[in-house]
């Protein structure tokens, strides 16, 4: 990465830039770094001077990125990300893969996928680096775009100019309401019945959201929104607090219903789907790393579909 002036930005200037941006303090940066505090100062310094912009604030209450700071700390993370990743896909022995891949978790499917995933990479493939994220599909889709996920499951999303595609599940979305309200799985209720209740609604711009305005509209009904958050665990916490019903998928709140803290039921008028894709960019050679946790996390979400841990969801071939 060379620098305005000409020469060379080093490795470790980019990781005093990271460490030094992250705790807002050069002493503590030179803690974590294992250097003496001056090191890390000349770093930065020798950094700026390269680049001929001041990259911090030196304020009272720390260091404080500058505008041109924020903008190199991005292209400073990704290039020591791609840089340890490199690393990690040298092989130390042959037939062994290694590498780190990042994966997207939809925040619904989390706690029914993460943990086997992580126990089958770990078991079969100990060289392999797992960092699993969990976010809304808008977020995940983001991530992916910019290089920040080898891959992730996003939702109701079609090949894209970036992205690859593939279809995997098909899922009922559920009404959710307090264990009180009664509600049972075999007894879909209407989309009406939810309306006549105060909602906790996911943000806008998410998918789920833009799925629950559509059948608001399909219904002809308009729903009372007492709060909108982009955390499904405070949707189902306020749910069960009595702040009103909600609307999830099945597997977001299978654990929830067995438990007795929530009760749920299929909506029905208009039934809603949701469809679960796996998506990987279509640019760049994709690592033996990353192509092994594709298969493996198709094969967990086969094998949860097959045990009926998934409630209301079905296989997707892309044909529907």
């Amino acid at each position: 990465m060379p620098s305005a002036n000409g020469g060379p930005v080093d490795v470790k200037q980019l990781k005093a830039l990271v460490t030094v941006a992250e705790v807002g303090s050069v002493t503590r940066a030179a803690e974590l770094l294992h250097l003496v505090q001056p090191a890390v100062t000349r770093q930065i310094r020798a950094l700026e001077q390269d680049l001929g912009v001041a990259l911090f604030e030196r304020t009272r209450q720390g260091m404080r990125l500058t505008d041109a700071g924020v903008l190199l700390l991005e292209r400073a993370r990704r290039a020591l990300n791609e840089l340890e990743r490199a690393r990690a896909e040298i092989q130390p022995t042959p037939g062994v893969v290694t590498g780190i891949v990042t994966v997207g978790l939809l925040d619904s499917a989390s706690d029914l996928l993460a943990e086997p995933l992580v126990s089958a990479i770990a078991r079969d493939h100990p060289g392999i680096e797992l960092r699993v994220l969990t976010a809304y599909s808008g977020h995940l889709q983001q991530w992916l775009d910019d290089g920040d996920l080898d891959l992730s499951l996003l939702y109701d999303l079609a090949d894209t100019p970036s992205l690859n595609v593939k279809p995997l599940v098909r899922e009922k979305l559920w009404a959710v309401a307090p264990a009180s309200a009664g509600l049972r799985a075999a007894e879909p209720v209407p989309f009406e019945q939810v309306a006549l209740h105060p909602v906790v609604m996911p943000a806008s711009g998410h998918g789920l959201r833009a799925l629950i305005d559509a059948a608001a509209a399909q219904a002809e009904t308009a729903l009372n929104i007492v709060v909108q958050t982009n955390s499904m665990h405070v949707q189902k916490q306020l749910v069960r607090s009595g702040h009103g019903w909600t609307i999830l998928p099945g597997v977001g709140i299978a654990e929830d219903v067995a438990n007795g803290s929530l009760s749920a039921a299929p909506l029905r008028e208009p039934t809603m789907w949701r469809s679960i894709v796996l998506g990987t960019p279509r640019t760049g050679r994709r690592a033996p790393a990353a192509d092994i946790v594709v298969k493996e996390l198709a094969r967990q979400i086969r094998s949860a579909l097959r045990l009926g841990r998934w409630p209301s969801a079905q296989p997707d071939d892309g044909g529907s």
